[in-house]
């Protein structure tokens, strides 16, 4: 076993002070006997600078004075310790970096921020090299930083070449960075995750009431979430700190685990990857192209019987999706859809295939064949070789068929040919699939995902994951502020319920900029994708 930490600290203008607060908390892991502790993202200086050149003034150098006493302390306690600053690169960039220095003092990896969030653009540049799997005693380490979590790539790609442990140092208010998007990082690519965020104003105190004001916002809302945590390759918190405060968690962990990638039914959930249907990750994305949707939908996920679908379909549902391989012939689906202009999803078996089918009042318009075979049916010889997107009068919909819904790359597919929704006739086996994996896809995409299944006993599983109008940071907030950024709307079926229904707003997913400079779509990280395309 293994003993590692994640702190959360507040870093303001003060460099000396910000100093004295990682190594106190350097000194705290070591009290607790830590083997290797991860600290926030710029911990060096409060990330809001004049310009460029004030960034680089205020940027750390490798072997300057702050980062030698973060080695040092590091060597004195025998210690692995991840640090995220600025960097003034001798190329004359400023970067956000991460730093793991070993126990012996040496710097043993950097990474450099791949994705820059909002006013980070304006005085920082961007990565260029994806981030290192390195090689320690204590495993195969991988680090990434704070929006880098916020979509899959990064993680992915460290996950894909053979991470472990995975790092990360946060400088984040949003409140579902600790509930969704550090959390399944670790399910989805069943590693482990340390997660270090800020707390404390993320903002000069000087200027925050004005901004608060500005946004809409409560000012303490512009504060680091907190919420640091360490999380289980299942997608389990295993240690979290308070949402404000400094503070400091700890956790005994096998790091071993992670190189189970097995899902319940047996499936390695990465080597069931198709990285040659990924093509289009590469060489999409230059903005989105097709006009918007409907502003609004009401969709809707039954159980397989046909009175349902009818009630749903005349009672204004225009979408209904039923769980995959569902016990209800075609021809009833269209009987129940008579006389309305309903569509239904579901999946049937064709011989070797597994097809999602859409259909309507006139019978079947499109068939999507499910495209990564899994152990969960094993007659899935004849996968498909590409994700289809259908226009439909209020938008353009792409089914992900079974346990397509396993793995971010088919949601990414889906995004990259500008789908509003997802259909998603999907059976679960494991509690993070409902929990974190269908609302990150939803999340990460900027795309309504409605998803039907079956659980034990014929119940009703799945949910209705709608987009919020409020998305993009530094722009007026039409509700009350949360904290929420991205996380969508979320309905699913009350126990023992045999259908829900929500609106959903296919419009939203034209707008993917969550704040000034950053689109969760078109920004994805292009050198994380040469791993992940690899075949």
């Amino acid at each position: 076993m293994t003993r590692v930490a994640a702190a959360q600290l507040a870093a303001g203008t003060d460099v000396a002070a910000n100093l004295e607060a990682c190594l106190r908390l350097i000194d705290a892991a070591a009290g607790v006997r830590a083997e290797l502790l991860v600290l926030p993202e710029f911990c060096n200086h409060l990330s809001w600078y004049a310009d460029r050149d004030h960034a680089r003034r205020m940027a750390c150098r490798i072997g300057d004075p702050f980062l030698s006493d973060i080695a040092e302390r590091a060597e004195r306690h025998r210690m692995y310790v991840k640090i995220g600053v600025t960097l003034a690169q001798d190329d004359g960039r400023t970067t956000g970096t991460s730093l793991l220095y070993g126990p012996d003092g040496a710097l043993l990896g950097r990474s450099d921020k791949q994705i820059l969030m909002g006013a980070e653009n304006d005085c920082l540049e961007p990565g260029y090299e994806d981030s290192p799997v390195i090689e320690t005693p204590l495993g195969r380490i991988g680090m990434y930083a704070c929006m880098e979590g916020v979509v899959n790539e990064v993680t992915r790609s460290l996950a894909v070449r053979g991470a472990q442990l995975l790092l990360n140092s946060l400088n984040s208010f949003a409140t579902d960075e600790a509930s969704l998007h550090i959390p399944v990082r670790a399910a989805e690519n069943k590693v482990w995750v340390v997660a270090a965020n800020k707390v404390g104003p993320l903002l000069p105190a000087d200027q925050l009431p004005a901004i608060a004001a500005r946004l809409g916002v409560p000012p303490d809302r512009l504060h680091g979430a907190g919420e640091s945590q360490i999380v289980a390759p299942d997608g389990t918190c295993v240690a979290m700190a308070p949402a404000s405060g400094e503070a400091i968690v700890i956790a005994d962990i096998d790091i071993g685990a992670a190189d189970d990638k097995r899902r319940p039914d047996g499936t390695d959930l990465l080597a069931a990857r198709r990285p040659e249907l990924y093509g289009p990750l590469l060489t999409t994305g230059a903005g989105r192209y097709s006009p918007a949707g409907a502003d609004q939908l009401t969709a809707a996920i039954a159980l397989p019987d046909a009175e349902i679908v009818r009630k749903l379909a005349t009672k204004g549902a225009e979408l209904v999706v039923l769980p995959e391989l569902a016990a209800l012939a075609v021809p009833d689906i269209v009987r129940a859809l008579r006389d309305t202009t309903a569509y239904a999803v579901t999946s049937v078996r064709a011989g070797n295939a597994h097809l999602g089918l859409l259909i309507g009042p006139d019978g079947v318009l499109a068939r999507q064949p499910q495209l990564h075979p899994t152990a969960r049916h094993p007659w899935l010889t004849d996968p498909g070789t590409k994700l289809n997107v259908v226009e439909l009068p209020w938008g353009r919909m792409a089914l992900v068929v079974g346990d397509d819904a396993l793995f971010p790359e088919t949601f990414r597919l889906a995004a990259v040919q500008d789908a509003d929704v997802v259909a998603a006739p999907f059976t679960p086996a494991e509690s993070w699939e409902l929990r974190l994996g269908l609302p990150e896809r939803a999340a990460e995409n900027r795309l309504n995902v409605v998803s039907a299944g079956m659980g034990e006993h014929g119940t009703l599983t799945g949910g209705i994951y709608g987009l919020t109008p409020d998305f993009t940071l530094w722009t007026t907030w039409s509700g009350p502020f949360d904290g929420i950024i991205s996380h969508p709307l979320v309905t699913t079926p009350e126990p023992g319920a045999s259908s829900a229904r929500a609106v959903i707003r296919p419009a939203q997913a034209v707008n993917r900029h969550v704040s000034r400079g950053t689109d969760l779509v078109d920004g994805r990280p292009r050198r994380p994708l040469d791993a992940l395309t690899a075949h």
